[in-house]
């Protein structure tokens, strides 16, 4: 008698090849965003424990100081500065990050993202580890320390343009705002992962703080280098369906296409006019060509806003609670974990929503609206009692990180496989740093302004987060606009369907 398969074994078979393939490339790329964004973290958690408040730490026997403020403090942190300082080290970072995204996005498209991906890695392990030996050799020169930093911020921009580039190739269209709304998550999992263990050593000795997560981020591009497939078709697998034309409906091409991408050879079946592929290898386009793809100036300013708030909450937010709620850095970056616990839930609600109705920027649109008054009313009784805390850090972080999320990963992949590209996925990973890298150029301003402005009070800064985000809602009002009228049956009749 024949026994029935077990049923681990059946759940196994009953995914296809290219199912296993596409789940692998997805958790591997997880996990490899996840390690860039740990390593990214330990800063703001340092930052309590590199200036503290001397008066209320206990002082250690024979111990002799001649400024008894400031004897528990890091030097050069130890000045009255320390805000502007702070400052600096988050844009060495994040200058050099925002300049460099655009760069990285037109090396990787050129350069197989394997090599890539796993050199990027390696050299932020290092030059995040290299921060924290700063406290081991006893180095109290700020230029040690935004050298190390620039650095860092320039190598991890190899991360972003070359993961959605890789899930971009890996995934259609149909439900990739779930998708990548789960698999975005790697984001807030990496700055909570990198808080906690930062938090681990930040009160006996923070230079572990950097350590560890430059040799966890360092053994990922190991990892990447022997595990990691870029196309389908490297292993023979399927090709996604990138775009779904709806039947009998003629495909018109615009002539500003036609001066971005050629003009390809047409043949008329059913009525449909189709693309003849060509077999040669499609080539990558240029920047300027990838600006002219719709939507995506719209996204990448409406990005610039949105990663301004995030970018500020990331590098300040452990501070603000500690100055304003009295925790001590562990306890602050604790905390500010529940933040991208929120952050998590957010981006993959704006997936959800933005799969199931079709527009990616109103679903950007109604978070950010939401979230300025909700950020107003954080700043006002976000302290009012440990579950006041949590559900107001956990909704402000949803609402925040949410668009943040969708643009970076659905919007990025949506447009770098846009329908004027007429197959030709090469422009993902331009695409994705143009977006990201116009954003990080508001995740540079953001902590900067916070630094210049929190002397004057942390009303101002939370003043300055809402106008943000009220700006980057007009910036998607063009597009806003397109989606409400194509749900009311106005339709884009350039190529025969809604246009993002």
């Amino acid at each position: 008698m024949r026994t029935s398969l077990a049923p681990g074994i059946r759940l196994i078979t009953s995914f296809s090849r290219d199912s296993w393939y596409r789940g692998f490339t997805l958790f591997l790329t997880f996990l490899f965003y996840t390690s860039y964004h740990l390593s990214r973290k330990p800063i703001s958690i340092v930052k309590s424990e590199l200036h503290r408040n001397c008066s209320e730490v206990i002082r250690p026997p024979n111990f002799s100081s001649p400024n008894n403020e400031t004897w528990c403090d890091w030097p050069p942190f130890d000045q009255t500065n320390y805000q502007t300082l702070f400052g600096a080290l988050d844009n060495s970072f994040l200058v050099t990050y925002a300049i460099g995204m655009f760069i990285s996005g037109i090396f990787g498209e050129r350069l197989p993202l394997r090599y890539y991906l796993s050199t990027g890695m390696l050299l932020s392990g290092f030059f995040t580890a290299l921060f924290g030996f700063g406290f081991y050799w006893k180095i109290h020169s700020i230029w040690f320390y935004v050298f190390a930093q620039a650095m860092n911020g320039l190598v991890q921009t190899t991360g972003w343009p070359a993961v959605v580039a890789c899930v971009g190739n890996w995934f259609g269209k149909g439900k990739r705002g779930l998708i990548m709304g789960i698999w975005n998550s790697h984001t807030s999992v990496g700055n909570i992962l990198g808080s906690l263990i930062a938090g681990v050593f930040v009160s006996t000795a923070w230079g572990l703080s950097f350590i560890v997560p430059g040799i966890i981020i360092a053994i990922m591009g190991v990892v990447c280098f022997f595990f990691l497939v870029e196309k389908p078709e490297d292993v023979n697998c399927s090709l996604p369906q990138h775009h779904d034309l709806p039947e009998q409906e003629p495909l018109l091409r615009s002539s500003s296409n036609e001066e971005i991408f050629g003009s390809p050879a047409h043949n008329q079946v059913n009525g449909v006019r189709s693309v003849q592929v060509a077999n040669e290898e499609p080539e990558a386009i240029s920047f300027l060509a990838a600006l002219r793809i719709p939507g995506v100036v719209e996204f990448s300013l409406c990005l610039l806003f949105a990663k301004l708030v995030s970018y500020t909450f990331l590098y300040w937010l452990p501070l603000y609670i500690a100055n304003v709620a009295h925790f001590d850095a562990k306890g602050a970056g604790d905390m500010s974990t529940l933040f991208d616990v929120g952050g998590i839930l957010g981006g993959i609600l704006a997936g959800v929503i933005s799969d199931y109705t079709g527009g990616r920027a109103t679903t950007c649109c109604v978070m950010l609206v939401v979230a300025a008054p909700m950020l107003f009313l954080y700043n006002h009784i976000g302290q009012n009692g440990l579950g006041t805390t949590i559900g107001m850090l956990m909704f402000c972080g949803s609402l925040v990180n949410g668009p943040y999320a969708l643009i970076t990963t659905a919007v990025s992949a949506d447009l770098g496989t846009h329908e004027c590209l007429r197959g030709n996925a090469k422009a993902l990973s331009t695409v994705t740093a143009i977006i990201d890298g116009t954003g990080s150029i508001g995740a540079a301003l953001g902590p900067l302004l916070a630094g210049l402005i929190s002397p004057t009070g942390w009303n101002n800064v939370f003043y300055m987060l809402i106008t943000a985000d009220i700006l980057a809602c007009l910036f998607l009002s063009r597009l806003v606009y397109k989606e409400v009228r194509g749900w009311c049956g106005y339709y884009t009749r350039q190529r025969g369907f809604k246009e993002i």
